[in-house]
């Protein structure tokens, strides 16, 4: 057994790497145990299981219209931002590669797949265009749902981008033309001069143009899969695959 340094202070935790002082302050202190912080979806003082088991039949007639079910009971219950997704690309640029994420608006859903719109130049543009595979996790907790697509990414046409463009207010237009996404910043001070200075470039113009560094991505799904939560951790997960024409609808083990 290897002997510890007493110089080193106490031994980590086993489970959370934090050392037993540290553990017995928190504690003390009355922060939260992490380790003790658990959901058990279906029982009614937590997230009630208030609909029949998801089944393989709830997709039989493709993955798109669950999904947009799914979206909209989100919205109806008041969940903030129902369409958001956790969208994760690779990153060549290191030794290795790895794996990047951050939350994005689905703005379009369709059989094809869905849609974001970002900066080409921002970090994932960057990473899009060395790597296009992605993946996009929607969550909604309170709903005890979650759906992960995953597949190959493609820029949208000019006119689908014009069509969302119109779409969005003039403050958005105007930072997307302000911001040199993923770029560092000075300071705060500098990101408000640079939306000033983009109102005064504007200020005679009503329709703000799209940005030529700006646009949609479509996220072209090989694989889909939905995820219900059950008591005692024996979760729903149902996945479809799609290879071309062909779909195969599986259940896997939670």
């Amino acid at each position: 057994m290897r002997e510890l340094d007493p110089s080193a202070g106490a031994a980590p935790d086993a489970v959370t790497g934090a050392s037993s002082e540290a553990l017995a302050d928190a504690v003390i202190s009355g922060a939260v145990d992490l380790r003790t912080m658990r959901v058990d979806y279906g029982d009614p003082q937590a997230v009630p299981a208030t609909e029949t088991d998801l089944d393989e039949s709830w997709v039989s007639a493709g993955w798109e219209p669950l999904l947009r079910r799914w979206i909209d009971q989100a919205r109806t219950l008041g969940v903030a931002e129902p369409n958001a997704m956790v969208l994760a690309t690779v990153s060549l640029a290191g030794p290795a590669p790895r794996p990047v994420a951050r939350t994005v608006l689905c703005k379009g859903l369709s059989p094809e797949g869905v849609t974001f719109y970002t900066n080409y130049d921002s970090a994932k543009g960057n990473q899009l265009a060395a790597d296009p595979y992605a993946a996009a996790t929607f969550l909604w907790p309170a709903l005890a749902r979650q759906v992960h697509v995953r597949g190959v990414t493609e820029r949208v046409p000019a006119e689908v981008t014009e069509a969302y463009w119109q779409l969005r207010p003039r403050e958005s237009r105007l930072g997307a033309w302000a911001s040199r996404q993923s770029r560092p910043a000075a300071s705060r001070a500098e990101l408000d001069q640079a939306l000033a200075d983009t109102e005064t470039r504007f200020a005679e113009v009503d329709d703000i143009p799209v940005p030529p560094f700006w646009g949609g991505y479509l996220l072209r799904p090989d694989e889909v899969e939905f995820w219900q939560g059950r008591r005692g951790r024996l979760h729903n997960r149902i996945v479809v695959r799609i290879d071309g024409a062909n779909t195969t609808i599986e259940r896997l083990q939670p």
